[in-house]
């Protein structure tokens, strides 16, 4: 038995219908170099093997009594593959429109709770020979590493090695009883005033130095402040995917010629291709678009218990500058401002405030704030999210078959009905966006400008090499 920490349990208070909290992964495989050649069940059979060793793939919910705590994970002693890897085939003619249909039809659709929150659906048929696996995993189980965690326990760097992170044993303990449940929730929101009592004095010096940096220039955006796009809004639970690759090669030339970083040159890319969008539909706002980033906490976190371990700041994406250059360079000088008071903040506040979360009436909230589509009538909150996920640097094997491409998506929210993944792999940079289908039905329109928003800030960076160095020099002395 493992009790969900607050962060994780958030995600699943966060749930409706039409607000759906799993992760969803793309993964493009070639079956031609699996050593004993593709067939679904010998695929299943090999993913079997590798997940029953690994809680996080066998663990599943057990509610506590009154909804007086958070819910903890209990090891599902009737584990069935055949609830969790599942077989389709894409109609014809097989392409990329057939595949993001398809994809997006089942990124709508909720994970059952009974079971372990995990699915695989192996897809057949794309492009002729390709195998696709379309796989979702709940956020209340993963963030972005352990996700990557996860799925690299299914691969290996040769077709028939080992995978490249052996799952630890599962470890299935007693099954807790109703009053054991009853017992520790007890306890749990008995001692939860104390842990109130010892946030509060970092909150309020926090909530200082923040102003301080706000009247110096160098805070990070502040939420609240982004103009309303056609996407931020209320949401249903359908959805749409697209998906794009980039050369990593040219945003590191970027990189390196500007002095930024590669998470720069990806907020840049992402938001003149925003812009052009916005721009091409007479809906480009005057202000800059504001996207959430998710960053990683788990080197600097002092907690060992929770899947997620995840902060974020805000960034401005410069959808109101028309030159790609001065849009980078302004990006890099305010994610430095940012991620220097993101660094004040202590890595584990999200998880600690989000402790305080009460089961039924966050639930109740988020219904009523859904339901009386508040999104639309205050101000808002984020644009987007947008994450930039490193991947693996070399050639990847998924149960024998190579790894083609890699596209992560991430949940959408009420006010925010876009989520841009960008994920490296092998020499390759693979966007991945994923909407509610009614706040951006179009989003192929999208996708496609990312390519053509790096050829342009490409272009213009080797043009500015040719006239006058992009870096100013090393101060002598």
């Amino acid at each position: 038995m493992d009790r969900l920490s607050g962060l994780d349990a958030s995600f699943l208070y966060l749930e409706t219908p039409a607000q759906l909290m799993h992760v969803c992964g793309l993964i493009a495989l070639d079956p031609g170099t699996m050593p004993e050649g593709y067939t679904f069940g010998g695929l299943k059979d090999a993913i079997e093997r590798r997940v029953r060793d690994v809680p996080a793939f066998t663990r599943k919910l057990r509610k506590v009594p009154l909804g007086l705590d958070h819910p903890v994970w209990v090891h599902d002693r009737h584990f069935d593959i055949d609830r969790h890897v599942h077989r389709l085939a894409l109609p014809q003619p097989g392409g990329y429109r057939e595949l993001t249909e398809l994809a997006g039809h089942l990124a709508g659709l909720p994970l059952d709770r009974s079971r372990p929150l995990w699915e695989m659906w192996v897809i057949e048929g794309y492009e002729g020979d390709k195998v696709v696996v379309f796989s979702k995993m709940h956020h209340a189980t993963v963030d972005g590493v352990s996700g990557a965690n996860l799925v690299s326990h299914l691969c290996s760097l040769e077709p028939d090695a080992e995978p490249l992170a052996p799952g630890p044993g599962s470890q299935p303990g007693h099954e807790p009883g109703h009053r054991e449940l009853l017992g520790r929730a007890v306890l749990s929101a008995a001692t939860r005033p104390l842990h109130a009592v010892r946030l509060l004095t970092p909150s309020v010096d926090l909530l200082a130095k923040t102003v301080g940096r706000a009247r110096a220039g160098t805070a990070m955006a502040a939420p609240f402040s982004a103009p309303r796009t056609s996407f931020n809004g209320t949401i249903t639970g359908h959805r749409a995917i697209a998906i794009a690759d980039l050369d990593l090669e040219d945003i590191r030339e970027i990189k390196s010629a500007t002095g930024t970083t590669v998470n720069d040159v990806v907020l840049a890319v992402a938001g003149g291709a925003l812009r052009s969008y916005l721009d091409d539909r007479g809906e480009l706002p005057e202000s800059s678009l504001l996207a959430t980033v998710p960053v990683s906490v788990r080197e600097e976190s002092r907690r060992s218990h929770g899947a997620n371990k995840v902060s974020a700041l805000f960034a401005r994406l410069g959808t109101d500058i028309e030159d790609p250059l001065e849009r980078l360079r302004d990006m890099a000088e305010a994610n430095r401002n940012a991620k220097e008071h993101h660094t004040a903040i202590s890595a584990d506040s999200l998880q600690d405030w989000a402790e305080f979360a009460a089961p039924r009436t966050f639930g109740l909230a988020v219904r009523a704030y859904a339901g009386l589509r508040l999104p639309e009538k205050h101000p808002v909150v984020h644009n987007l999210v947008i994450s930039n996920v490193p991947g693996p640097p070399v050639p990847l094997y998924f149960m024998g078959a190579q790894i083609l491409a890699l596209y992560a998506l991430g949940p959408v929210f009420h006010g925010a009905g876009l989520n841009i993944t960008v994920m490296s792999n092998n020499g390759q940079v693979h966007v991945g966006i994923i909407a509610c289908r009614e706040s951006m039905p179009d989003v192929d329109d999208l996708v496609q400008r990312f390519p053509a928003e790096l050829a342009t800030l490409k272009a213009a960076v080797i043009g500015e090499q040719t006239t006058t160095p992009l870096r100013k020099p090393a101060r002598q002395g």
